[in-house]
């Protein structure tokens, strides 16, 4: 359970990060965002989440484990 909050804060500092450095950019996306339909909402939503699953994969078996 710990891990879930340690990642949260870490969305939280990056996004954060993002809006404080880069606020026009962040506006921009979001407004991109709103253009996008639903089912490719969901695609993008479905592959950035398996792509940060392999990532925590990853990291938990080759470095944490080794």
């Amino acid at each position: 359970m710990t891990d879930f909050f340690v990642a949260i804060g870490l969305v939280l500092v990056l996004e954060g990060l993002m809006f404080a450095g880069f606020p026009a950019f962040v506006r921009a996306r979001m407004r991109d965002a709103l253009e996008l339909d639903e089912g490719m909402m969901r695609v993008i939503g479905l592959i950035s989440a398996t792509f940060g699953m392999l990532i925590v994969f990853l990291v938990r078996h080759y470095v944490i484990g080794a």
